[in-house]
């Protein structure tokens, strides 16, 4: 493990402790009775995983849950997928405007292709207040992209509306479980057990889609698919 990658975990044990202390500063997204049909939209940047990522997620993290705790909402296969770079956070009307859209488009099209493949190393699963989350640090061109991206899009009028608890050290997360209400402490006990029985293979993150979508991409647009440079 190098430097970026204990720094990235610095920042990790941090939300956890914010989280422990419900003193979590960082954006995150309410709860609703209905993620299928939830209405709040948002425009972010995501990478959909390979098929095989998606089953082995499903296989060991999911449906162990699934059958202890049938009652939550599970991210379909066609939905999970790994946040690259939000523009702008779920709102109820939404936060952006088809002109912002465009100008997000040209500075991807400019930006993406720029920037090369990066492998993310999945460690552990993280319970946020109303969802769960597999985490994993990532080589430095994650964060790189970044900021070449949160650059240009301030300088176009259309920056960044979600807060973040560090804006130096990014890391990966794949949403697969939300929640619609409390969990009590047999929820925390399983995921602690399967977080320590992750095993996954570094992945190699390819392509970066624009898309506009509800919180769980159960209803998404998108915009636009990049490759990454692999020269």
């Amino acid at each position: 493990m190098n430097t970026h990658q204990l720094k990235q975990r610095e920042v990790i044990d941090q939300i956890e402790k914010q989280i422990q202390d419900k003193s979590l500063s960082a954006s995150t997204v309410e709860s609703v009775a209905d993620f299928d049909n939830d209405s709040r939209t948002c425009l972010t940047s995501v990478h959909f995983p390979s098929l095989p990522l998606k089953q082995q997620i499903i296989q060991t993290i999911q449906q162990p849950l699934r059958e202890q705790f049938p009652h939550l909402y599970y991210y379909p296969d066609e939905s999970l997928h790994m946040t690259i770079k939000n523009i702008r956070v779920i709102n109820d009307p939404p936060h952006f405007s088809n002109d912002d859209v465009t100008i997000v488009k040209n500075v991807f099209e400019d930006v993406i292709p720029k920037h090369h493949t990066f492998k993310v190393y999945f460690y552990r699963l993280l319970v946020f207040p109303a969802s769960l989350s597999l985490i994993g640090t990532t080589d430095p061109e994650l964060g790189a992209m970044i900021f070449d991206l949160d650059k240009t899009l301030n300088a176009r009028g259309v920056p960044d509306d979600k807060i973040y608890i560090n804006k130096q050290y990014f890391f990966s997360n794949m949403t697969l479980i939300r929640f619609t209400k409390p969990l009590d402490l047999s929820f925390q006990e399983e995921v602690m057990n399967l977080s320590s029985q992750l095993h996954f293979d570094p992945y190699v993150v390819d392509s970066v889609s624009l898309v506009r979508g509800n919180a769980t991409l159960s209803k998404k647009s998108i915009i636009q698919t990049w490759k990454l440079n692999t020269t």
